[in-house]
């Protein structure tokens, strides 16, 4: 008997150490997780005050007349700011391109690509180039519109965060629609 005890005695704790080493979890590194920021549904607006011009806006953004109607449009949830200058052509059409493409151009060494999407709607007589600007520039959304003969405008947006792009996307791609159709609705007076 004392041989069969020392047998079963050896036999429990081999058993209890394969139970104590097996159930050990091995450590797996947790999937990187991404945040969902789902926004609403964009309703518009058509805004119109005493400038020469009207468009659609999104009815959840703030909007604040700056001097020589410009505009801030404000979106506070997102942190973001849509910049909109508005400047009469006094036969400096040439200057006011240059000067609009000069300012998208200006990202280039923060952006990895700028993608040209030109705007034409000869009904309305409005002409212009709506920019995608990737990477982390510090606006990624920019566009300008003229009739060419007596308006100009110019928008960009900018983000009150430090430039990543892969974290503001999300907002960045609500807000580009915005401007698109910010840009697609603008009429002049």
């Amino acid at each position: 008997m004392h041989k069969n005890f020392k047998y079963t005695i050896g036999l429990s704790l081999v058993f209890v150490g394969l139970l104590m080493t097996s159930c050990k979890d091995d450590v797996l590194p947790k999937p990187s997780s991404q945040l969902r920021l789902d926004y609403p549904v964009a309703k518009y607006a058509s805004f119109e005050n005493h400038c020469p011009f009207t468009f659609d806006m999104n009815e959840d953004a703030v909007i604040k007349e700056d001097k020589d109607c410009g505009f801030s449009i404000t979106y506070p949830k997102m942190k973001a700011t849509i910049y909109l200058t508005y400047k009469t052509v006094n036969g400096d059409i040439d200057k006011l391109l240059r000067d609009a493409q000069k300012l998208t151009y200006e990202h280039v060494i923060k952006a990895d690509d700028i993608l040209e999407q030109p705007y034409l709607n000869p009904e309305k007589k409005v002409y212009g180039m709506f920019y995608r600007v990737s990477g982390n520039a510090a606006t990624n959304t920019q566009f300008y519109a003229t009739d060419s003969t007596k308006h100009f405008i110019t928008g960009s947006v900018y983000f009150y965060a430090k430039p990543n792009f892969d974290s503001i996307m999300p907002a960045a791609d609500y807000i580009r629609n915005d401007m698109q159709t910010l840009m697609e609705t603008l009429k002049w007076k």
